[in-house]
């Protein structure tokens, strides 16, 4: 699973390092602020995506563990949930910001 991770990560920077028109201003490579506000919030996406499926997965496991426990497990999965996708906002932010 490891190696099929980074060979998919490999592939998406290759295909978005090389898949950039030609710089409209001389000086300006590849690697320009857009194009690493864009790859910051694909990793900040990705990495999201990746801690909520653990927190949602760990959630399902303690209610079937312990089913009394169902309700406060979900206010306090939800509360992380909110926590996690919070740090992708940011990072849109952000990179709002360096446009």
């Amino acid at each position: 699973m490891k190696k099929f991770l980074t060979t998919a990560f490999l592939f998406t920077l290759a295909v978005a390092a090389f898949a950039q028109g030609a710089p409209a201003v001389a000086g300006n490579g590849i690697f320009d602020g857009r194009f690493l506000a864009h790859l910051s919030l694909a990793i900040a996406a990705a990495g999201c995506g990746l801690g909520q499926g653990k927190a949602v997965v760990a959630a399902c496991e303690g209610v079937a563990r312990n089913p009394q426990a169902g309700g406060k497990i979900m206010v306090t999965m939800i509360i992380g949930l909110a926590m996690i996708e919070a740090l992708v906002i940011y990072v849109l932010v952000a990179a709002f910001a360096i446009k």
